[in-house]
């Protein structure tokens, strides 16, 4: 079994961040600049967010957090999101999920200008992904096939299962893995809850990214010898033997799955600090308008 180390991707990667930026700033006489709206006290959200604005700073970006309370109207945080969208000063903008029951997402993602969407969730750019158009491509996505690309493992050709169907993780995962490129190129099932023999399926895998949101969901007899593994899930559970008072299990079963896994990811330590690489590798791009040239 070979580690598929979150700690040393990500670090390489925002030490490439941290360089890019300085020529930015250079250049332009300002920082790239990421604004995160925070709506209520999620105490997930709240360690998130903080995370994204700490990592801005490390890598020389200029980072805003915009705190509101679960009482502020759907009309209201649409407002925000338009003055936001307006600001030639701001690169990237994110609200952070989930949001109080009386506000849709769909609309606040829509609100968004596709050109500051660095969580890649707008329907432009996921439309713009599916056709392997340059886009911003979904945080946790980018950052797994950015830590494929690192290892340098080869999947052309390869068969992967993705369980789970979200459209923030499962469904641009599957079209990442399958589009013409390197990585990718692989033969893809995309399962989820209601799929019919699920073990079957998941045991088919060369490559298994688990991204169902259930703890150690996927076991070893679900696991074929020498798979990589990617495990996406972040389950916190309280815990007297941590400082925090919780503690973090993925969608695997870790230890059993890691015996016959190649490759496996850790939790925590694996895809969650990809995700952040790929927000911040989007805000860079965003401010130097290499996706969308800026106007």
């Amino acid at each position: 079994m070979n580690l598929l180390d979150g700690k040393v991707v990500s670090a390489k990667i925002k030490e490439d961040i941290k360089k890019e930026a300085a020529e930015f700033t250079a250049s332009a006489g300002r920082k790239p600049h990421l604004v995160a709206i925070l709506v209520g006290n999620d105490g997930g959200s709240e360690t998130y967010v903080a995370s994204k604005m700490r990592n801005c700073e490390l890598v020389g970006f200029e980072s805003t957090n915009i705190r509101y309370g679960v009482d502020i109207t759907e009309e209201e945080l649409i407002a925000k999101i338009h003055e936001i969208n307006l600001d030639p000063t701001i690169d990237g903008l994110i609200v952070q999920l989930p949001l109080p029951k009386h506000i849709d997402p769909d609309k606040i993602t829509e609100a968004i200008d596709y050109r500051k969407d660095v969580d890649g969730f707008h329907p432009i750019n996921l439309g713009r992904m599916q056709r392997n158009l340059p886009c911003f491509i979904p945080a946790t996505p980018y950052g797994i096939m950015l830590m494929l690309e690192h290892y340098g493992l080869d999947i052309a050709g390869k068969k992967a299962v993705v369980v789970g169907r979200s459209n923030i993780v499962g469904s641009p995962m599957s079209i990442l893995l399958a589009r013409n490129s390197n990585p990718g190129n692989c033969t893809v099932t995309l399962t989820h809850s209601r799929t019919a023999n699920l073990k079957e399926e998941v045991l088919q895998g060369d490559v298994v990214v688990a991204a169902i949101g259930k703890k150690n969901f996927v076991t070893a007899d679900m696991v074929k010898e020498g798979a990589i593994v990617i495990d996406v899930g972040i389950n916190r559970e309280n815990s007297t033997e941590t400082k925090s008072g919780f503690k973090l299990y993925g969608d695997v079963d870790f230890e059993p799955v890691a015996k016959k896994a190649s490759w496996i990811t850790p939790v925590p330590g694996g895809v969650g600090l990809m995700t952040i690489v790929g927000l911040l590798k989007n805000t860079l791009e965003a401010a130097k308008g290499t996706i969308y040239p800026k106007a």
